[in-house]
């Protein structure tokens, strides 16, 4: 059976929210929260906790929103931003959707068979994901290298 993370980025590895004057750069389509956000957690241990996953035949994809209302110049530049965030955290993916906010998460992947758990901060995002029973998903609110550690080591899945 194929299994598969599926990672949103700000508020999730990325501290986009807790950038300093994150909103009001973003009202003013600046990719600078986007560029300079640093990492919520130590990303040699996630990463190294990744590679395991991938180890065990686990796929890794980011699904993250651009900024709310944007411009297309701006979901260029945000764009290149994110896809630059995460090769600077050597980020282990395998697959990239980096789609215009609102877009529903579970259409990005729904092509890819098997197990899909989501990691996302946004618990109507989760309620929303948790409808299908190949999917499950991890309250990135709490630690996620715990719950990513747990799931790997208990097997359920």
């Amino acid at each position: 059976m194929e299994k598969t993370l599926v990672f949103d980025m700000d508020g999730t590895i990325a501290n986009l929210y807790g950038y300093n004057r994150w909103l009001e750069l973003l009202r003013a389509e600046s990719d600078e929260p986007y560029v300079n956000a640093e990492p919520l957690y130590d990303m040699l241990v996630l990463n190294q906790l990744l590679e395991m996953y991938k180890a065990c035949g686990w796929r890794i994809v980011v699904v993250s929103w651009l900024a709310k209302e944007s411009t297309s110049d701006y979901d260029r530049a945000v764009r290149l931003a994110k896809m630059s965030w995460l090769d600077r955290y050597n980020f282990p993916y395998d697959e990239v959707h980096l789609v215009k906010y609102g877009t529903t998460k579970a259409s990005c992947v729904r092509r890819i068979e098997g197990l899909k758990v989501l990691i996302d901060d946004n618990a109507k995002i989760r309620q929303g994901w948790d409808n299908d029973n190949d999917r499950i998903s991890i309250d990135a609110n709490e630690n996620i290298i715990y719950a990513l550690t747990t799931l790997l080591t208990s097997g359920e899945w």
